[in-house]
């Protein structure tokens, strides 16, 4: 919704590309920041009081997000708004994935994946909508009501679940090099385009760049390391996440881009760029519960090869989509192929994460997953303007560079979809076979999930 509102916002509150990417970043940059610390936080705290902290701390900065009177004020509530987001995202996945059996596994991991993947292709038509036919402040005021139902689902139905072997002692300075090195980089990237290297962001690229580096060290030393290292022995698990770094790379530039050029360069009104975005959201309803239950039976390497490259294929036909091309002959082919490939890959994605670690282990997987997801999305839409050369002001068409945005986000696609046949397993169940000392060893007998008939015999 907010990618949508991003054009009127920047009108109504006098807001460059460079503000508007930071509307999307800012909330990116806390979200990928402490997805990790929220994961390991349900892990340790309980998840179901993780997940509804976030879930009133995100409500609260959505409202403060729809009264802001600049685009200071929006920016500094969507950094709280990504705070909130942290504990609640990670939470839903590990709720769902401690308390469903084995067998149902994939299914249920199917839906989620779908409802997740439709919600954010639903997100353009209904902002659209409401930015059209309200105000884009309502893109922010709709959360509340959706909340206050979900505080209420939570408290009557869901079962509160913890890892009881998780250390008490937070890594506390783990979180802070990783959030003072995400915040450094994508500040330098986004700033500089507009400001120049000046003192001010070369401190910042430099800073955020000693911090990432030194993240890993301070993992390898941690007692209670954010993000175990030993998670990472797993070759499906970092191969997973790779794919999932190339992918979401692809949908956050592409979703962020097409807004912009759908009503900047081709004058489509607010609910027309959503609307022109809804065979997305058809196919990946439709699509994500089936590649669930595929992966299932066959493994995931099959489809997370196949779908990115298909999405790279949808990704590099959005090239066509420049002023004088219509729907139906540039922008309708391309979504329908781009919604394919992403129903094919999500589904079996998520789902070979989390087989590659144990159950007591699903929220910090969780967590790094997120965190991946929403750290690519963050990238590309600071990166990816400068990498195609846009400098678009306020209501100002976004130029070639658009067109070479998509190619160049067609190329990271193909290479998630190599990186998934070269890492990928093809058994459907591996996790007692790739990290043995982490499935077995490490895990409390009361939270293993019961095995299927076959695993047992």
């Amino acid at each position: 919704m907010v990618n949508v509102a991003l054009p009127t916002i920047g009108r109504e509150l006098d807001a460059g590309l460079t503000d508007q990417q930071w509307v999307l970043d800012g909330y990116l940059l806390t979200l990928s920041a402490l997805l990790l610390s929220g994961g390991a936080a349900g892990d340790r705290y309980g998840r179901r009081r993780v997940f509804v902290a976030g879930l009133v701390v995100f409500t609260a900065a959505s409202l403060v997000c729809g009264l802001a009177p600049t685009i200071g004020w929006l920016i500094g509530a969507r950094l709280v708004q990504g705070v909130g987001a942290a504990a609640l995202v990670p939470g839903s996945l590990a709720l769902i994935d401690a308390g469903i059996t084995e067998d149902d596994r994939g299914r249920a991991v199917g839906i989620w994946a779908g409802m997740s993947g439709v919600a954010t292709a639903l997100g353009p038509f209904i902002g659209g909508w409401l930015v059209d036919a309200e105000s884009w402040r309502w893109v922010f005021f709709l959360n509340v009501p959706f909340a206050v139902a979900v505080l209420w689902i939570a408290a009557r139905h869901l079962p509160e679940s913890r890892n009881p072997t998780v250390p008490s002692r937070p890594d506390i300075l783990g979180t802070a090099a990783v959030t003072i090195g995400l915040a450094g980089v994508i500040y330098a990237l986004i700033e500089a385009p507009s400001r120049g290297w000046t003192l001010a962001t070369v401190a910042a690229a430099v800073i955020g760049t000693a911090a990432l580096i030194a993240f890993p060290l301070i993992e390898h030393r941690a007692r209670s390391p954010l993000l175990p290292p030993m998670l990472f022995r797993s070759r499906q698990f970092t191969g997973a996440n790779l794919t999932t770094l190339a992918v979401y790379t692809a949908v956050g530039g592409a979703l962020f881009l097409l807004a912009l050029q759908l009503q900047e360069s081709l004058h489509y009104s607010a609910l027309a760029a959503g609307l022109a975005t809804m065979p997305t959201t058809i196919i990946m309803m439709i699509g994500s519960p089936w590649a669930g239950e595929l992966a299932q039976r066959t493994g995931p390497r099959l489809p997370m090869t196949v779908g990115p490259l298909i999405a790279a294929v949808g990704v590099a036909l959005m090239a066509r989509i420049v002023p004088g091309a219509t729907y139906v002959g540039a922008v309708l082919p391309a979504v329908v192929v781009f919604g394919v490939g992403l129903a094919i890959t999500v589904a079996p994605l998520t789902a070979a994460v989390l087989s590659a670690v144990s159950d007591a282990y699903a929220g910090i997987a969780s967590g790094v997953n997120n965190a991946i997801a929403r750290v690519a999305g963050l990238i590309a839409i600071a990166v990816l303007p400068l990498a195609a050369g846009i400098r678009a002001g306020p209501g100002q068409p976004l130029g070639p560079g658009f067109s070479l945005a998509m190619l160049i986000t067609a190329a990271i696609c193909v290479i998630g979809g190599i990186t998934a046949w070269a890492t990928i397993r093809t058994g459907a169940d591996v996790a007692h076979q790739v990290l043995p000392g982490i499935n077995h060893a490490c895990q409390d007998p009361s939270t293993r999930r019961p095995r299927s008939a076959p695993e047992a015999a």
